[in-house]
């Protein structure tokens, strides 16, 4: 027989909620829940909401704005966190959830996921290629430090960079694990970037982002998205140094080169001067030996052609020599070929036509022709008028015949005789009409003469007697060589000055003037 239902215990819904709510929230206080996080989504209140499940149960969660920004892992979808806080329970709707304080990975497992996903997404948007890493600058003024100011990373690349190229180090602490790590590293990164290089605060050259060894939990910050895309977008070199030589981080491969220290780094930052200075010297021995080769081949060239050039004196004293010559034959030249000039004309004028007599040689002729055709038609008449004249008496047709001859005979003299004449007179014309050449060959013989006249002023005026003539001297010394300059006279020398009638012995005497000028000093003294 079931029991009285006076003995079950009744309840309300708000008693039963109430219960419900205190005994979870007592019993699980502060507890610690291990799960992937799903449906992670932050509203503008700026709480967060979220699930963690597992493989057989999913519990809601919840982050309330103040703590979404102290934790230390960043809430993603897909990540297996272990969320400490506690659980809440609402008597209203009988329901329950995690609040979450702390956030933390669920192991290295979970970390190394999380690494290879974000590599995997910004590698395939290209921040990763070789060909947007940049060559470091040699030297650099000024090298920027992105670090802890404590601990003994920045000791080890101060002392470093002391070491090896004293090098101004400007230095922007930042917190390199836990809560805001990541934050601080992208913004020291984009304030070095940001600097000009004419201003107050000197821009860096290059600039090392480095942290000492740690887990790969206390690295997480130079895996975080937000590093990498500024060590990307760094508009100067970047060299990172984080962890120890076995530890890799997302930044390793966005930054321009890799430093498996911090040592390491201010190592790749500056040259040694050591090295430097060894590299100098050998380059300057190489330079002065090549320098020395370079003058001694030069030394050579110039003896073989010093040995190939002629007796320079010997060549100057043969320019003076045929300088004298034509000297001597510039003063005779004129006159001879004024002489040679003026008996060619003189043939010329021999050798050409008279006009004159030519025309009256051809009148002469012309008359004698006349003469001879009137004495021929004369004598060819007269013999016809004897052959007729001693012929028998013939008969009266004869005569008729013998006076048609006879007349036609006349007619034919008046012919021949009018074209002798109407030649002669054409022959007379024709002459009367050629130009007398006189005046143009006397023309043509005064240009000649004129221009033989000018010639032979310019070179009278070019001789060596039409300068003396004007009123200049030759002075030679007492070998007869010609003296040019004031400094090539000794005090006390003889020379002899050449004049256009004569030459004239004389001798320096700047000596004598010098001893009175000083015996006058001594007297005025």
């Amino acid at each position: 027989m079931d029991a009285p239902v006076s003995n079950i215990p009744e309840y309300s819904v708000s008693e039963i909620s109430g219960a419900v709510k205190r005994t979870l929230e007592s019993a699980f206080g502060r507890i610690r829940v291990r799960g992937e996080i799903t449906e992670f989504k932050t509203y503008p209140s700026g709480h967060s909401y979220l699930s963690m499940k597992d493989e057989a149960g999913t519990i809601r969660a919840i982050i309330w704005r103040g703590a979404l920004s102290r934790l230390a892992v960043k809430p993603e979808n897909g990540v297996e966190v272990i969320a400490t806080g506690k659980i809440t329970a609402s008597d209203k709707r009988s329901d329950y959830a995690l609040q979450i304080e702390k956030l933390e990975y669920a192991g290295e497992g979970a970390l190394l996921a999380r690494i290879e996903k974000l590599r995997l997404r910004l590698g395939a948007e290209g921040l990763f290629e070789e060909a947007r890493k940049r060559p470091l600058p040699f030297l650099p003024e000024v090298v920027g430090v992105i670090t802890s100011e404590k601990g003994a990373v920045l000791q080890d690349i101060r002392t470093t960079l002391a070491r090896r190229f004293p090098r101004r180090v400007l230095l922007i602490p930042v917190t390199v694990q836990g809560q805001g790590a990541a934050e601080q590293v992208a913004a020291a990164i984009a304030t070095m970037g940001g600097l000009s290089p004419l201003g107050r605060i000197p821009r860096p050259d290059v600039v090392i982002v480095a942290r000492g060894g740690g887990s790969l939990e206390d690295l997480m910050a130079f895996n975080e998205e937000a590093v990498v895309r500024a060590a990307a977008a760094s508009p100067i070199p970047l060299i990172s140094a984080v962890g120890h030589e076995t530890d890799t981080t997302l930044i390793d491969f966005a930054s321009d080169r890799r430093a498996p220290t911090p040592t390491a780094a201010a190592e790749l930052a500056v040259p040694a001067r050591e090295e430097l200075m060894a590299v100098l010297a050998q380059r300057g021995t190489r330079l002065a030996r090549a320098g020395h080769s370079v003058i001694d081949r030069g030394r050579l060239r110039l003896a073989r052609a010093s040995s190939g050039l002629p007796d320079l004196p010997a060549l100057v004293a043969a320019g003076r020599n045929r300088l004298e010559d034509r000297g001597h034959r510039l003063q005779l030249a004129p006159r001879a070929l004024i002489a040679t000039r003026r008996r060619a004309l003189e043939s010329t004028a021999a050798r050409l036509p008279r006009p004159q007599e030519s025309i009256a040689r051809q009148r002469s002729a012309l008359d004698l022709l006349g003469v001879r055709i009137g004495g021929a038609a004369r004598a060819v008449l007269a013999r016809q008028s004897r052959r007729l004249a001693l012929a028998p008496d013939p008969a009266p047709l004869l005569r008729g015949r013998m006076r048609e001859g006879r007349a036609a005979l006349l007619r034919a003299e008046e012919r021949l005789y009018a074209v002798a004449r109407r030649r002669v007179v054409e022959r007379g014309a024709a002459l009367a009409r050629i130009p007398d050449p006189t005046p143009f060959v006397l023309g043509r013989l005064r240009e000649r003469r004129a221009a033989l006249d000018g010639l032979a002023a310019r070179l009278e005026g070019a001789s060596y007697g039409a300068l003396l003539e004007r009123g200049f001297a030759l002075v030679r010394d007492a070998s007869g060589q010609p003296v040019t300059a004031a400094a090539a006279v000794s005090p006390g020398q003889k020379l002899l000055l050449q004049f256009a009638d004569g030459s004239v012995n004389v001798t320096d005497d700047r000596a004598k003037r010098r001893g009175k000028s000083a015996a006058a000093q001594d007297t005025l003294l």
